[in-house]
């Protein structure tokens, strides 16, 4: 990125560097210009790989230094004027923003670039209602648009506006745009009430797993770190992947057998930089899983630079906190093992000597990642002394499922058990508890 003179912006094009790796982005129905006002140290990798992911071609970017956006045009008026240059000699025909706009920015923006504008929170919830296939999913992401917008629907109605104002001059534009309003609020509401049945549904569920009472692990990460590989690698499952973010959207719960016993293990949303809170508060149901786990598997790309990794590692600690989630005892497991040489590899273990090194690809490290995992969920488990008569012996299989293995000998009154099981559990068994 080339830096101007003064030090606090720069801007680069980059038609000619894509061309010349192969791409021609400026062939793609849509091109974007990328903007940001940003302190230091921060950069436009992560809204340009949302572009990526949202299916359009990056062909420059400007990013100006400030700690916080103009209040009406997000950059300073200079950089406007730079922008709009930057943009018409890149061929852009979208303006792309690295923060969420407000309805007064983005019209601005407009009115001066002389292009359309969309903020990182619309190429957002655009990747989100491509990727949603479930029911559910499609409600959180159609109820996450309607509140975004609702507060942007006036600009759509500026025109005819014009045609009236003042008492007893009420416009057809006005009329309109409450109408608008009015039918989306009702839809905005239609859809909580539908999303509070599938909660209902989804906590008639949950119940059925509590009553399993298996100890839960819920992967939580950054996007695209790899933990639908690793549910897959760890579990035996066929969950979905693909390298793009946001994949996942939908909580996805499997069987995980440690030392002979069962836990469930859940296959939660990426998390990102600055996540809408539309998006936070439409996904609380989906969320719901990461608050109730016993223990919170953080994913990280081990593959990713240093400074990147510890932006990922912040924004999803700092989400985690937005959906009460942060109190959550959690176990930092580092991916992607399998794309460093082993220089780099002796260096992570040493920024991350607590963390488990595994690559889900390869397999590399899941033995010992499971290990991790079964110590971190002792807490979990209850030790029981048990005499089952051998007429009971439907206890006595379930015992050895949800145990795993137990120390057993037969005696004149019938099988004696030392095991451990989950605490929620051990209540079921007292009737046949005996001195150890």
């Amino acid at each position: 990125m080339d830096r101007s003179r003064n030090g606090r912006s720069a801007v680069t094009p980059t038609p000619s560097q894509a061309q010349a790796n192969g791409s021609e982005p400026q062939r793609a129905r849509q091109r974007a210009f990328c903007i940001a006002a940003l302190p230091d140290g921060e950069d436009l990798s992560e809204l340009e790989e949302l572009l990526r992911t949202a299916g359009v071609a990056v062909v420059g970017e400007m990013v100006q230094r400030r700690e916080l956006p103009h209040p009406n045009t997000y950059l300073g008026p200079g950089k406007v004027e730079e922008a709009k240059a930057a943009a018409k000699a890149a061929d852009a025909n979208v303006i792309a923003c690295d923060d969420e706009l407000s309805a007064r920015q983005e019209r601005n923006l407009e009115e001066a670039l002389g292009l359309p504008v969309v903020d990182r929170t619309t190429v957002i919830l655009d990747i989100f209602a491509s990727h949603a296939g479930s029911a559910e999913g499609k409600l959180q992401v159609e109820l996450a648009q309607l509140e975004y917008n609702l507060a942007r629907m006036r600009g759509l109605w500026t025109h005819l506006e014009r045609l009236g104002g003042g008492i007893g001059t009420r416009g057809p534009g006005e009329t309109q745009i409450e109408t608008d309003r009015r039918l989306a609020r009702d839809r905005i509401a239609a859809l909580r009430r539908r999303l509070e049945h599938v909660k209902g549904t989804r906590a008639v569920q949950r119940a059925e797993r509590e009553r399993a009472a298996l100890p839960t692990i819920a992967l939580v990460g950054y996007t695209n770190a790899g933990k639908s590989t690793l549910l897959n690698a760890l579990t035996g499952s066929e969950v979905g992947v693909r390298d793009r973010l946001f994949h996942t959207l939908d909580p996805t719960t499997r069987t995980l057998k440690l030392g002979g016993r069962p836990y469930l293990m859940s296959d939660t949303v990426g998390f990102i930089s600055k996540l809408p809170h539309q998006l936070v508060d439409a996904f609380g149901a989906t969320l719901e899983e990461t608050r109730r786990a016993e223990l919170l598997a953080h994913v990280l790309d081990g593959s990713a630079p240093e400074e990147q990794r510890a932006i990922m590692q912040h924004a999803v600690e700092q989400t985690l906190e937005e959906i009460g989630a942060g109190e959550r005892p959690r176990l930092l497991v580092l991916n992607k093992l399998d794309l460093l040489d082993a220089d780099a590899r002796v260096e992570l273990r040493l920024r991350h000597p607590d963390a488990v090194l595994v690559s889900a690809a390869t397999g590399e490290g899941l033995q010992e990642l499971g290990e991790r995992l079964e110590r971190e969920l002792l807490h979990t488990l209850r030790p029981v002394h048990l005499l089952v008569p051998y007429a009971d012996g439907g206890s006595l299989a379930e015992l050895h499922e949800i145990a795993g293995e137990v120390s057993r000998e037969n005696t004149a009154e019938g099988v004696r058990v030392d095991a451990m099981v989950p605490a929620r559990l051990a209540e079921r068994f007292a009737r046949f508890a005996v001195a150890s």
